[in-house]
This record gives C-alpha cells, sequence and structure tokens, in this order.
C-alpha cells in the first residue's frame, strides 16, 4: 500500500483526479475518501467498486458496458429495411388519393428526410450517454418519467403495428378462403366472417407462439415478410397494366350528351376531409425508432458515422418503394383506392392475388408474436417482474391479446389505427422524444448552439404537427359518427 503523509493538506485533496472510466488499474494502490478530508487506504476487489469512484458525469455516459457487434453493414441494412417496412405499406395509396400526386411527394420526402436527421439526433444521444436501449436513454436523461413516455410510445406504435397486421387477416382471410372453397365473393358463412376468423387465428397460432419463453428464432421471418411485400410491389406494378379503368359518364341517355368524369385521371393536389390522414400514415411507415438503438449495439466496428450511413440507404430504399407502391396502386384505382390497398385487387379466378394475400397473411401472423414479445417484456421490464413466471407470463399474454383482438374487431378500418398511431406514437418518436433528449444533453457551447437551434425547430415542428394533426383527425370521426347514424 502506498503511505501518505498523515499532514496531507485537504487542497492537496481537491486537486486529485478519479479515472476516466472503467479501465483503471489492477494494482493495490488504489484508494477511496472518506468524510472530513481524511483518507483511508482500501484494496479495490471488484468492477462495482471502481465504478463508485466516477463522478456523476461519468456514470451518465457509462450507460451500457461496451460489447463489439458482429453484424455487417449490409445486414444492418437489411435489418433496418424490415424494421421500417410494415403494414403503413398497404394505406400509402389512400393517402396519396386524398393529397395527389405532387403534395404526397412532398410529404413522403419530407417525412423521409426528418426521420433520418430524427435518427442522427437518436445516434449522437446514445454516443453522448452509451446507452444502448432506448428506455434506458430516457431514463438515463429525464429520470423514471423519461421511461415511462418512450415505455408508452414504444408500445403505443408496437400495438398499432400488431392492429394493422391483425386487420389484415381480418380482410384479406374471408377472401382468400372463399377463393380457396370456391365460393363467390358474396358468400357470408359464419367461417368466413373476418371478425372470427381473426380470434381463431390469434388463439389457435399466434398464442401458442407468444407463450414459448423464447421467441428469438421468429426473428428469421423477417426476411420472409421483407420479400412477401417485395413482391407485393412487383404484382401492384404488374396489375396497373392489367386492370383498365373504366371512366363513368353521366347523363349518358345518349353519348353525344353524356358528361365526361374524370375519376380516372390522376391529380396532382387534392385536399378532402381525409386529407388529414395523410402525413399520420406516412409517418407510421416510416417509424422504425424503437429498433434503431438494438441495430447499432449489433453493428461491427460501429460510429456513429457508418450508422448514419446504414440509416440513408434503408430509408432511401423504403422511399423508392413506397413511392412505387403509392403511385402504382393510386393509377390502378384512383379516387376508388381502399385504405388497404391489398383489400381493394379482387382474387376470384386470380391466382396471383391469392398468392399475394396469403404470403402476406402468414407473413404478418408471423410476425405479430415478434412485437407482442417486444411489448409483453418492456412492461414486465417497467413493472421489473423480470424473473419468468409461468402464470403471470400466461395471465398478462392472454389479457393483452384479447384487448388486442376487442380494438380490432371494433375499429372501422386501417385508416384509423394510422390516424391515431401517426398523431401519437409516431409524432413522439420521430419528432419530440430524439429532439428532447439531444437539447437535454448537448450544451450551448459554440457550433452545438446552431445544432441546438435546429433540433428546438424539429422539435417545435413536431409539437406543431400534434397540435393541427390530432384535432382534425377527432374532427373526422366526429363526422364520420354523426353521418353513420344519419344512415
Amino acid at each position: 500500500m502506498m503511505h501518505f503523509k498523515s499532514g496531507l493538506e485537504l487542497t492537496e485533496l481537491q486537486n486529485m483526479t478519479v479515472p476516466e472510466d472503467d479501465n483503471v488499474s489492477n494494482d493495490s494502490n488504489d484508494f477511496t475518501e472518506v468524510e472530513n478530508g481524511q483518507i483511508n487506504s482500501k484494496f479495490i476487489s471488484d468492477r462495482e467498486s471502481r465504478r463508485s469512484l466516477t463522478n456523476s458525469h461519468l456514470e451518465k455516459k457509462k450507460c451500457d458496458e461496451y460489447i463489439p457487434g458482429t453484424t455487417s453493414l449490409g445486414m444492418s441494412v437489411f435489418n433496418l429495411s424490415n424494421a421500417i417496412m410494415g403494414s403503413g405499406i398497404l394505406g400509402l395509396a389512400f393517402a396519396l388519393a386524398n393529397t395527389g400526386i405532387l403534395l404526397f411527394l412532398i410529404l413522403l420526402t419530407s417525412v423521409t428526410l426528418l426521420s433520418i436527421y430524427s435518427i442522427n439526433l437518436l445516434l449522437i444521444c446514445s454516443k453522448e450517454t452509451g446507452c444502448m436501449v432506448y428506455e434506458k436513454l430516457g431514463e438515463q436523461v429525464f429520470g423514471t418519467p423519461g421511461k415511462l413516455v418512450i415505455f408508452g410510445a414504444t408500445s403505443l406504435q408496437n400495438i398499432g403495428a400488431m392492429l394493422s397486421y391483425l386487420f389484415i387477416v381480418k380482410n384479406e382471410l374471408p377472401s382468400a378462403i372463399k377463393f380457396l372453397m370456391g365460393k363467390e365473393e358474396a358468400f357470408s358463412a359464419w367461417y368466413v366472417d373476418g371478425r372470427i376468423l381473426v380470434v381463431g387465428v390469434t388463439f389457435c397460432i399466434i398464442l401458442p407462439l407468444c407463450l414459448l419463453k423464447n421467441l428469438g428464432y421468429l426473428g428469421y421471418t423477417s426476411g420472409f415478410s421483407l420479400s412477401c411485400m417485395v413482391f407485393f410491389l412487383i404484382v401492384v406494378i404488374y396489375k396497373k397494366f392489367e386492370i383498365k379503368c373504366i371512366s363513368m359518364y353521366t347523363n349518358s341517355t345518349s353519348i353525344a350528351n353524356a358528361t365526361y368524369d374524370d375519376s380516372c385521371t390522376p391529380k396532382y393536389v387534392t385536399f378532402n376531409s381525409k386529407t388529414v390522414y395523410a402525413l399520420p400514415t406516412i409517418a407510421f411507415a416510416f417509424v422504425c425508432h424503437p429498433s434503431v438503438l438494438p441495430i447499432y449495439s449489433e453493428l461491427k466496428d460501429r460510429s456513429q458515422k457508418k450508422m448514419q450511413m446504414v440509416s440513408n440507404i434503408s430509408f432511401f430504399a423504403m422511399f423508392v418503394m413506397y413511392f412505387m407502391t403509392a403511385i402504382f396502386g393510386y393509377l390502378t384505382f384512383y379516387e376508388n383506392v381502399h385504405s388497404d390497398l391489398l383489400h381493394k385487387y379482387q382474387s376470384k379466378d386470380d391466382v396471383l392475388i391469392l398468392t399475394v394475400r396469403l404470403a402476406v397473411i402468414v407473413a404478418v401472423i408471423l410476425t405479430v408474436p415478434v412485437l407482442f414479445f417486444t411489448v409483453r417484456s418492456s412492461l414486465f421490464e417497467l413493472a421489473k417482474k423480470t424473473k419468468f413466471n409461468l402464470c403471470r407470463h400466461i395471465l398478462v399474454t392472454l389479457i393483452l391479446l384479447v384487448f388486442i383482438n376487442l380494438l380490432v374487431i371494433f375499429i372501422p378500418s386501417m385508416k384509423d389505427i394510422f390516424g391515431v398511431v401517426g398523431v401519437t406514437s409516431a409524432n413522439m418518436l420521430i419528432f419530440i422524444l430524439p429532439s428532447s433528449l439531444y437539447l437535454k444533453i448537448i450544451s450551448q457551447d459554440g457550433e452545438k448552439g446552431t445544432q441546438r437551434i435546429w433540433a428546438s425547430l424539429f422539435l417545435g415542428l413536431g409539437v406543431l404537427f400534434s397540435l393541427v394533426s390530432i384535432p382534425l383527425v377527432i374532427y373526422d370521426w366526429a363526422c364520420s359518427a354523426s353521418n353513420s347514424e344519419g344512415h
């Protein structure tokens, strides 16, 4: 042990510094400071004792222990693209029909660029704090309230995604079964009721998968899910040239006196009562923020610049795919496009459409347990009940699945899911949370002061989006409800 003079001045003690990280020396020349400025030599025997020497700023930076990643850049691009891709792609043609081609392209481009910027803010916050888990990042910066807000936003986003997936089952499975049975589309037996089918699929297929202790192997379905959506895009493009739009004529007592209806003419800018759903739908389609930090943590030789490249490539690829799906879906059905594009295609005597339906149905069914597992794990983490308990595991699973099925049964259409999630959790995850975390972490000094101004404007944009979109969505609901009562 190193011996110190008993008359060591307090000012000398104050000038002594603690190690800057956990990689302190392994020899025994370590000491701790005790009350009244006295020194007591002490051998630090474990890592936790060494950690106690660090100051509060350092502890904030050591949120998670560094673990090298093993995933290549290319595979990370694939994983992030799959995280971005989801059921939102089915509602983009509907969004385009209610905004027009030009306005939709502006909105899609804007959300793409803003999403990339928000991920940049998120990566900076992760680098500054060392946190690789979104909830931990929120807790590190804002304490328990931050953890709760991020838990709520990510859970609502995942629940919204599960609802949209089960809505696909509700809409598409009846048509597929009718085709396989050789029945007409008007056939309406109880066993082809979408509500009954979605409950049956949930408790016969999804429930057993959700009850497993570990769902890691279901990650292999992500590749299949992405392949199904690529196949869906190819079919949408092909069907545009096969399905002819039939223009309608009014006052057609004779062709000479008929008035041409421009229902088959593309619109470039459109405003109507459904336009309000366009931005939330696009925002919902681009949310992948809960997956960014896990993908970042697994990136080989990771760096902020390398992960930013992954996000740029992924978002550009999804931008192209989203726009092509929306434009070809719109140019096939124009104003008659459905909020669930796949539901608009008739599968009667069309094996290609039936194949797409079945592929998408299987893909979303296998994806639901993965999202469910995330929500349930976050719930247990929040309740600090991480130790596995079979009874609690089964009970929580049943309650959540019953709740989700009730929502699927009573929600009228997918546009309502996209609208609610888009103006709430998607807005929080894209705009408000990354900018708030950045403004809390980054100081106002020098060049970073300018970056804080941009982050502040970004936060203001998210708040403005909420203030404008939420009342409009509520107003549209009220109008829809009054129209339903009128009928």
